[in-house]
């Protein structure tokens, strides 16, 4: 992931910082306990196609 391109992305929803998930290939808001895929290296910010976090995963 670019980290020009990761400087400039935010949460679509509450417009928060991302965190880059190298090892699950997302992108991770943790205020809205979201993670969005990256599929063939395009993040995917659409919140239909989002994960919701487990309370565990929300600490990482």
């Amino acid at each position: 992931m670019d980290a020009r391109l990761l400087d400039v992305l935010v949460c679509p929803l509450c417009k928060g910082p991302l965190v880059y998930d190298k090892a699950a290939q997302e992108l991770v808001c943790n205020a809205d306990a979201l993670a969005f895929p990256i599929r063939d290296g395009i993040p995917i910010m659409w919140t239909d196609q989002a994960r919701s976090l487990a309370a565990t995963e929300r600490a990482k």
